[in-house]
């Protein structure tokens, strides 16, 4: 699946929740931790693109180091950058922790799983064994 096809995806889920999250629980909150939900909802978008992308550009690459040099040198950037990004938006914009955290690991979790299935159907995935 190409990046651009995937980001459609990844929007179009985190519309589509958002949406559906807002008149049944989102719309009770007060305005800072609805900010906090939509900064943790933006970190886990950009950070499931980056990796997508990551993984896009060294499998089309003759190396193995190379691959495991973006994915793993890549996984350690975006951990490094997301963690940041927390503490500025617990710093430096005040927003709420707890809904920061349970909006990014919930969407981290379910971009996570679109990304393996999406990650394994593609032609040249090494195919399951079975035992």
């Amino acid at each position: 699946m190409t990046l651009r096809r995937y980001a459609f995806l990844v929007l179009g889920v985190t519309l589509a929740t958002l949406g559906l999250a807002w008149p049944l629980a989102l719309g009770r909150l007060d305005m800072p931790a609805r900010r906090a939900v939509l900064f943790g909802s933006g970190l886990a978008v950009a950070n499931t693109l980056a990796a997508h992308a990551l993984v896009v550009w060294s499998s089309a690459r003759p190396s193995t180091n190379a691959f495991l040099g973006a994915v793993l040198g890549g996984m350690v950037g975006r951990m490094a950058l997301m963690l940041a990004a927390v503490v500025a938006g617990v710093l430096a914009l005040g927003l709420p922790k707890l809904p920061l955290a349970l909006s990014l690991l919930c969407y981290f979790v379910v971009f996570l799983i679109m990304e393996l299935s999406i990650l394994h159907r593609r032609p040249g995935a090494p195919a399951a064994v079975a035992r």
